[in-house]
């Protein structure tokens, strides 16, 4: 891949501060104060805090509006290529000249100043942001919420929380009532809060959260509902009750990320969006990595026609069991062996993420994560699956694991499976082309 301006800019920002990650917010309001506070100067915020389906949702939230003719700001992460996937101008991927000019801007604001690499970027693209117009902003956490970089919007349109479960534990502990109450810290006083499908326990430390925030709860469940049948879903809400066709997006979670979708768009003033609009916005969606079905590239070239290949960045024990229950489904209507290939990072809980896909797999291949410091090897790996169930054994690329599947995938129509990280997933697109 060829060599950006920003990657040299981005790789000087790392060493500005020596954890990775480091919790707090005084640094970003300094930088911040520095930048003469792009973050007052915003178009309308809907910020986004969960563990799982943040980027599918605002993904259908993107569609949606940009079908409406809406001009639509989005900031996720992380990127799968190329940082600049990141930030959204307008309906756009900032160009590389722009986002150089922007990183090298803030650079120079900062000075040697220390300073994470995740709240710098942030504030580069609230920077980019506020000089350029747009109807509204999609924002996501990168890690909790209270603490998190981008809780500096004083008074947002909308707040969500997706599905909340255990990831991150070294930074949010275990206990999900604790992980629950830091995800809750986006809440604003008189701000509605759109909550997700939530365990009983979640959910209770939602509500407490938003009562003593005196935020506006809108709960699934309660409020808004979904159901799913085989070709179509139902969401009801406060428009009443609509039937649309299944989303773009695999996978037997994205019926409910759409339906938070639609929730969030209950709550937000001054938009208008049809049916019509709903309907396009979920079948043009797009969310590499998510369930992505691969159909070519040149990881692929030499692989059986008959085999299905499929990436899916999902990396703790709530995305692996979404992921059975979708392949699941698919053998329910078409019965095919499934081969996993998983790379992982070492912050994750790795065995409980092959428990989950334990009842799926049939064998596998465990390999690294080029380039990332916290990648487990590829052998440490292959004994955690093992332990969990999941025969699996190591091989030290992408490529070689691809070779040593390739009799199995030959025999008889089967799925492959890429999983664990989505930076193996940038790997995995990187590599295909």
């Amino acid at each position: 891949m060829a060599a950006f301006k920003s990657d040299t800019i981005l790789a000087r920002l790392m060493t500005l501060h020596p954890k990775i990650i480091d919790l707090s917010l005084d640094r970003m309001w300094q930088i911040l104060e520095k930048l003469d506070h792009p973050e007052r100067r915003l178009p309308p915020v809907l910020h986004v805090s969960g563990t799982n389906g943040k980027g599918s949702l605002l993904a259908y939230l993107r569609a949606i509006l940009e079908a409406a003719g809406y001009r639509v700001h989005v900031y996720t992460s992380p990127h799968l290529v190329r940082f600049a996937e990141r930030i959204r101008l307008a309906g756009d991927v900032i160009d590389e000249e722009r986002l150089g000019d922007t990183l090298t801007y803030c650079e120079t604001a900062n000075g040697p100043t220390p300073i994470t690499y995740f709240e710098i970027t942030t504030a580069a693209a609230f920077h980019a942001f506020a000089e350029t117009k747009a109807d509204i902003l999609l924002l996501e956490t990168g890690l909790g919420g209270r603490l998190d970089a981008t809780n500096v919007i004083e008074r947002p349109m909308v707040t969500a929380i997706t599905p909340i479960s255990q990831d991150h534990a070294q930074y949010l502990g275990t206990d999900l009532a604790g992980i629950a109450g830091e995800k809750a810290g986006i809440m604003r006083p008189n701000v509605p809060v759109v909550i997700g499908p939530q365990s009983d326990i979640v959910l209770a430390a939602l509500r407490e959260k938003a009562q003593g925030l005196a935020a506006i709860p809108y709960i699934c469940g309660e409020n808004w509902a979904f159901s799913a049948a085989k070709d179509r879903w139902t969401y009801q809400g406060l428009n009443g009750e609509t039937s649309y066709p299944l989303p773009a997006l695999h996978g037997v979670h994205q019926t409910s990320n759409a339906a938070t979708a639609l929730a969030c768009l209950d709550q937000l003033t001054g938009f208008k969006v049809t049916s019509a609009d709903i309907r396009q916005g979920l079948q043009t969606v797009s969310w590499p990595a998510r369930m992505q079905r691969l159909t070519g590239g040149a990881l692929l070239d030499d692989i059986p026609g008959h085999v299905e290949v499929w990436l899916d960045g999902g990396h703790n024990p709530a995305a692996a069991e979404q992921i059975a229950k979708s392949f699941v489904q698919m053998n329910a209507a078409d019965p095919k062996p499934t081969y996993l290939i998983a790379g992982m990072l070492n912050t994750k809980d790795q065995t409980s993420f092959f428990t989950g896909l334990k009842a799926i797999i049939e064998m596998g291949y465990c390999v690294p994560i080029h380039g990332e410091a916290a990648a487990t090897p590829e052998e440490e790996l292959a004994v955690l699956a093992r332990r969990a169930g999941v025969d699996m054994s190591a091989k030290p690329s992408l490529s070689a694991a691809i070779t040593n599947l390739k009799p199995r995938l030959a025999e008889k129509p089967s799925r492959l499976l890429i999983a664990g990280s989505l930076y193996l997933a940038g790997q995995v697109l990187r590599e295909n082309g």
